[in-house]
């Protein structure tokens, strides 16, 4: 397990939409290196960079044509290699988004397979044996090639699936998981990697991590299986080298995959979705909203078991949003927002603050764009200042990647830096405790005093700290401990106290007690 994980406090960024140094519209490498020294005051000392290789973007760079070549619009690969260095400098980790399930069809490796003629590549994706014979119970695209087969999709249309195999190969044209050509698969992506880890990168955020072996059974043993001798590999030759898993199934990615951390993701109707966005089933009985009626129970319930069964092996990560989800601006207004955060960065495990999720950017109802959909709403440009295209860019507003939020009470970082109150600030303060506090650092210990199903407040112990929150508009107390009575406030929303055996918190406040 890489040491630096444990006082780790990951930033994620769209690089679209970050910042533009060069007037195109387009955020780029060299606009991140300018603003490491914002990521820094935040409190965050890692990166989390979502794909920046060279793509056709039909899928927002999850579609890969060169894993070795960075995307032009974001700079050159010496302009990336600068990034790294200058991160580190500052004491920033930077982990890259890996794409290993598919490629774009425009890749290289997929323009060799997809040829009549048999080559080393024709088993790096996976095709069926004619034009007509289908790829049954998987998305598939035929007609297209001078191959005569189709071939299995990941996702979109463009993106070809590569071939780790079939745990359990049913028809003729299914490989097994040890034919040499699907193990071939998994070390050109060993490749990738050590190709990255040399040039300084410090790890990798792994995309549909559970989603390279085929007919895998419900454990997912066949892909972690491969992600297990992953790991062997970065034990071996780069052990202070991090990778997380979008799979939201720790027990599999860390326990027997070998992640060193996991997502909690929010999917719809989960424990996760129910602290922030349970307005996804109708009404909204969202936890921290203030009317909300929510219940903790249901995030504890699902979150405990899985918190216990994975932390001595690895770290399962809350995130404030991704670039996947609606911003939680839209159903929480600033103040619900601030004990969101509270909870999301005093919790074990690793926490992940989303670009412009600080200052409270807002979700945008927008056409997709290069794949987003419904999630394009939530990639709009860095909003920095109150002036034009919010700072993010010099080019016309209509040359915008996408167009910046320009309503009535858009935040900035601007207007949020000289105010002690604002959101911002917040978040400033939270992420200085967790450093300063050893106990709420992602393997402090953790252990839940309170925590009724329909009652608040919820108490929870990270270490000898007691933290206690309240998000409703009610005056609210629980019973604590006897050892707890003499703790004092060390750091506050609102205010909160314990008297004798019992913390008593104000309406929309959270404490942290020593």
């Amino acid at each position: 397990m890489p040491n630096w994980l444990k006082d780790a406090v990951f930033y994620e960024i769209y690089p679209q939409s970050f910042y533009d140094t060069n007037g195109d519209g387009i955020g780029d490498f060299n606009g991140i290196i300018e603003k490491l020294d914002y990521i820094k005051s935040l409190g965050c000392n890692a990166l989390w960079i979502n794909p920046c290789f060279d793509s056709l973007f039909h899928d927002a760079g999850y579609d890969v044509r060169d894993y070795k070549k960075v995307a032009p619009r974001y700079g050159t690969n010496s302009d990336l290699y600068r990034l790294f260095g200058e991160a580190h400098r500052k004491g920033i980790h930077v982990l890259l988004d890996l794409v290993p399930g598919h490629t774009s069809e425009e890749h290289p490796w997929f323009l060799e397979s997809q040829k009549a003629e048999k080559n080393e590549y024709s088993n790096r994706y996976i095709w069926t044996n004619a034009a007509f014979q289908p790829a049954k119970g998987f998305l598939y695209i035929g007609g297209e090639t001078e191959r005569d087969g189709v071939y299995v999709l990941n996702f979109f249309k463009c993106q070809p699936a590569l071939n780790y195999g079939f745990l359990n190969p049913e028809e003729d044209w299914q490989l097994s998981m040890d034919h040499p050509d699907c193990i071939a698969t998994r070390e050109a992506m060993k490749d990738v990697m050590r190709f990255w880890l040399d040039h300084g990168c410090d790890g990798f955020r792994v995309d549909m991590a559970a989603s390279l072996v085929k007919n895998d059974d419900e454990k997912k043993s066949g892909t972690s299986a491969v992600w297990k001798n992953v790991r062997e590999m970065l034990d071996a030759e780069y052990p202070e080298a991090a990778m997380i898993s979008e799979w939201n199934e720790p027990e599999m990615a860390i326990n027997q995959g070998g992640f060193h951390m996991d997502f909690y993701l929010n999917w719809s109707g989960n424990g996760y979705s129910s602290l922030l966005r349970d307005y996804e089933r109708g009404e909204d009985h969202s936890f921290f909203k203030k009317d909300g009626s929510g219940d903790i129970r249901r995030f504890l319930d699902e979150y405990l078991p899985r918190y216990e069964a994975t932390r001595e092996n690895g770290y399962y990560c809350l995130i404030t949003c991704n670039h996947d989800t609606k911003r939680p601006k839209y159903n929480l207004d600033d103040s619900e927002l601030k004990i969101a955060y509270a909870f999301l960065f005093t919790m074990p495990g690793v926490p992940f603050l989303y670009y412009g999720d600080e200052i409270g950017m807002r979700y945008l109802e927008l056409k997709t764009k290069e794949g987003g959909y419904g999630r394009t709403g939530s990639r709009t440009p860095m909003q920095w200042t109150d002036g034009k295209n919010a700072g993010f860019s010099t080019c016309p507003a209509d040359a915008l990647y996408l167009p910046v939020d320009t309503a009535d009470g858009a935040p900035s970082v601007a207007a949020q830096e000289v105010d002690g109150n604002s959101l911002l600030s917040t978040v400033k303060d939270l992420l200085r405790l967790r450093h300063e506090e050893e106990d709420l650092q992602a393997d402090g210990d953790f252990e839940v005093v309170y925590a009724e199903s329909g009652k608040l407040p919820f108490v929870y112990r990270r270490g000898s700290l007691l933290l206690a929150l309240n998000p409703s508009t009610e005056r609210v107390s629980a019973p604590v401990g006897e050892a707890d009575a003499g703790k004092k406030v060390l750091y506050a929303i609102g205010t909160g106290e314990v008297k004798e055996q019992e913390i008593i918190l104000a309406p929309q406040s959270f404490v942290v007690l020593k």
